[in-house]
């Protein structure tokens, strides 16, 4: 009976995941941004502990894999994506964007496209063991969440240029689906020799989120590609 129960319970995080990314994409469409951000990280935290809790039990299943990519394109693919469907929908455009306020929004949805793609990649790549290959999905969901939530009324107020936030858009799912490497925050020991890289990130990090706040969660991001490039050359 026990084991039984122990059995699930990856799946049952996975599925808290799912919700939890559902929420993040109906608060996406109310824009209510900075729910949908405290949604998303909510999933990141199950989608961390699903991984953990297969682990710990030797409760790996293909139907645990297979749920894990769906919740994951949900809450990372799909919840980024409306909230940014939902900005392009604020946003202002100029009078000769006028005719592609209607159809414009639509390539949000290219972020989840994308997301489906690289965890598709992720999940018959050998290579990404201790390591990636391409932006995380879950990293790319929370800079959405967090940039939006954090700089509304800027692109909103019309700072920020419609094509520009496409431009970004198209940025944001060429890196998923890249041969970039960039670094994991798997450790297995506590030196610092041995994830010199990843201590400098996080030490960032802290002092990222502790100055810019909610910013702070897109700007880590934005971090953490730079020194997977920096890292990478390097190698």
């Amino acid at each position: 009976m026990a084991n039984c129960i122990t059995r699930h319970i990856p799946n049952a995080l996975t599925c808290l995941n799912l919700f939890s990314g559902c929420i993040a994409g109906v608060m996406a469409f109310e824009s209510r941004y900075e729910l949908a951000l405290l949604f998303i990280i909510i999933s990141a935290t199950f989608d961390f502990f699903d991984g953990l809790a297969a682990r710990a039990l030797n409760a790996h299943s293909p139907i645990g894999k297979d749920l894990d990519s769906l919740a994951d394109d949900v809450s990372f693919g799909v919840a980024p994506s409306i909230i940014v469907f939902s900005l392009f929908k604020e946003m202002p455009y100029p009078d000769y964007l006028a005719g592609t306020t209607a159809w414009l929004p639509y390539a949000a949805f290219l972020i989840s496209v994308f997301s489906a793609l690289r965890l598709a990649k992720f999940n018959n790549d050998t290579r990404q063991a201790t390591s990636f290959i391409g932006l995380p999905v879950p990293a790319n969901a929370l800079f959405w969440a967090s940039f939006v939530a954090g700089y509304h009324p800027m692109l909103t107020g019309g700072s920020v240029h419609p094509l520009g936030l496409l431009a970004v858009v198209c940025l944001s799912s060429w890196l998923l689906v890249s041969e970039i490497p960039m670094f994991s925050l798997k450790f297995k020991n506590l030196s610092w020799k041995d994830n010199k890289v990843s201590f400098i990130f996080l030490l960032l990090c802290i002092y990222f989120l502790a100055t810019l706040k909610i910013r702070g969660f897109a700007v880590s991001i934005v971090w953490y590609i730079l020194l997977s490039l920096f890292t990478g050359r390097k190698k």
